[in-house]
């Protein structure tokens, strides 16, 4: 039986972060859906054509990565993928509690699926997508937040 993963996010943008993260989940997964949650009430600085590219090019060396979409609970896309793990980033104690209660009400629907969570590395602990959105619309250079992979132009 394989080990299939899901990483749920918005990535708008991804974030070194992000990427640090997958990197080190690949050793334990066969493989690892990189899933955007598709929130129509949520207001996106860049559209989900560009953050699906942004991701298929930071992970284009990767056979084990795929990327996609979803409306909905997460839950019920990773049954729809037949994973049995949540990969989650925990990069400060706000990040747990948040993320724990998450992973408990996850529990209580879905017990076959469970939350893996991976402290950031501290170079990394800074680092959200919220904030790096921040400082582009703000005109700051944000080319040490986001994957090298990833050549912006001015229109971040």
């Amino acid at each position: 039986m394989s080990k299939i993963a899901v990483f749920p996010g918005s990535f708008d943008p991804i974030t070194k972060g992000h990427e640090d993260l997958i990197k080190r989940a690949l050793p334990l997964f066969d493989k690892i859906f990189v899933a955007i949650g598709v929130n129509s009430d949520k207001k996106y600085m860049f559209t989900l054509e560009e953050r699906k590219a942004w991701i298929r090019q930071t992970f284009a060396f990767e056979d084990k990565i795929e990327v996609a979409t979803y409306e909905g609970l997460t839950i019920n896309f990773c049954r729809s993928v037949g994973a049995s793990h949540i990969i989650r980033g925990l990069r400060n104690a706000e990040d747990f509690q948040f993320e724990k209660s998450i992973a408990q009400m996850n529990r209580e629907l879905a017990a076959e699926v469970d939350t893996v969570f991976f402290v950031t590395n501290p170079e990394y602990a800074a680092y959200s997508s919220t904030i790096v959105r921040d400082i582009h619309r703000n005109g700051g250079d944000v080319s040490k937040f986001i994957p090298n992979s990833i050549q912006l132009e001015e229109e971040f």
